[in-house]
């Protein structure tokens, strides 16, 4: 994964959050103002009618007259009482926003830790990845001074064998035979100009093996030191393995729940 990715995600949840946040202020005020608002009952009109004359009572000897006016009047304060009952009941409580609210928060942390976990699992990937390349690159560091090294020791048994020859030619006796058939009138001069050519010929191999012999010397060195750091990745990123496998047996367990 690249960093513009992991970019992109931070974005969606900061997005995600703000617009979770507004929408539930938003639906917060208008729970308010339904709660705020009360309907009025409707007022039902009196109806007036002529009162009827009871009839006398005989067990007290008092006349009791029951105006149908007061009764409606009664009756409209039960039905009040009645209306009002029932908005009561079922008008929501306080709490009922709040509960959603924070069932709404709850969800929200859930996913935001879920992304969190993502993109934490993401960058340790992204780790794992730059410390593979690390070894790789050190492997292949190591291999191409391990070649140069054996270029260079197969080059100095070259030159070495070459070396043992023009010593071997370099004998007085070898000189002589070389120059035996020159047909020369001077022969002292051929053997001196024989001589000359290999002493030549070995202070120049000689040359040559000793500038490969401290190169052969410096890349030992950097083989060694090569070799040391191909270890190091090596255990470094199976610490980081180690690390990630256990990281996921841990994420696969279920997590406590928050009281």
């Amino acid at each position: 994964m690249t960093l513009g990715f992991r970019g992109f995600i931070k974005l969606v949840v900061a997005t995600t959050l703000v617009l979770s946040i507004s929408l539930l202020g938003v639906a917060a005020q208008k729970k308010k103002k339904k709660t705020r608002r009360t309907s009025k009952p409707v007022a039902t009109r009196p109806v007036i009618t002529n009162p009827d004359i009871a009839p006398p009572s005989t067990t007290d000897g008092d006349v009791k007259i029951i105006s149908t006016a007061e009764q409606g009047a009664v009756d409209q304060q039960q039905a009040t009482e009645s209306a009002a009952e029932k908005k009561a009941k079922s008008s929501p409580t306080p709490t009922e926003p709040k509960d959603e609210m924070q069932q709404t928060i709850k969800s929200l942390s859930n996913q935001v830790d879920r992304l969190n976990d993502r993109l934490s699992q993401m960058q340790e990937d992204d780790r794992y990845q730059i410390d593979m390349e690390r070894l790789t690159k050190a492997e292949q560091r190591a291999e191409q001074i391990r070649n140069q090294l054996i270029d260079t020791q197969s080059k100095l048994a070259d030159l070495g064998a070459k070396l043992d020859q023009v010593e071997y030619a370099l004998k007085p006796e070898n000189i002589d035979r070389s120059t035996v058939g020159m047909g020369t009138v001077h022969p002292e001069e051929a053997r001196d100009s024989r001589k000359k050519q290999l002493e030549n010929e070995k202070a120049r191999l000689e040359a040559q093996i000793k500038i490969l012999e401290s190169s052969k010397t410096r890349l030992e060195t950097s083989l060694t030191t090569a070799d040391a750091d191909v270890d190091s990745q090596r255990a470094k990123l199976e610490q980081r393995r180690a690390q990630m496998d256990a990281d996921q047996t841990t994420t696969s367990e279920p997590k406590p729940k928050k009281p």
